[in-house]
């Protein structure tokens, strides 16, 4: 906070309202979003549309990657109701760096229209390994197991 924005905080702030006044101010954030582009104006159309937003600093957009990357003090279902309004399918960017993720080539995590170097965004608790993984690891804690009836065999 600047020497500016203390003394005018101090100044306002005079009737007691100044909590309520910090609810109310927004903060500057970034929403990425995935929307479906096909051409230069569909570009266009989508930036237009989000540009006109209130709270807007930059859109970035990256037809390539159908992803679009929105700067300002916006909220971002805001957003992404706007970028639905042009008539493209838009969500909230569903990828995440590749190494976020436990599991990333997990069923849930592990998608071939993601980015590279990106997978999809899961809940960790929510991620299930699949039944190769399990049947190798289940042979490996019981091959030495006094319960297992090979295992004079192997030794």
């Amino acid at each position: 906070m600047g020497v500016g924005d203390y003394l005018s905080h101090l100044i306002g702030s005079g009737n007691g309202n100044h909590q309520h006044k910090n609810k109310n101010k927004k903060q500057l954030q970034t929403v990425e979003l995935k929307v479906m582009m096909d051409c230069d104006g569909c570009v266009l159309k989508v930036k237009k549309a989000l540009s006109s937003l209130d709270g807007v600093k930059s859109v970035e957009i990256n037809r390539k990657q159908q992803k679009v990357t929105v700067t300002g003090y916006v909220e971002p279902n805001k957003v992404l109701k706007k970028a639905n309004s042009t008539g493209k399918k838009a969500e909230i960017w569903p990828y995440v760096p590749f190494n976020m993720v436990a599991n990333p080539y997990a069923v849930q995590a592990y998608d071939k229209k993601a980015p590279p170097g990106y997978v999809r965004r899961v809940d960790n608790s929510s991620v299930t390994i699949g039944t190769v993984t399990t049947a190798y690891a289940d042979p490996y804690t019981t091959m030495f197991s006094d319960e297992n009836p090979n295992a004079c065999s192997i030794m």
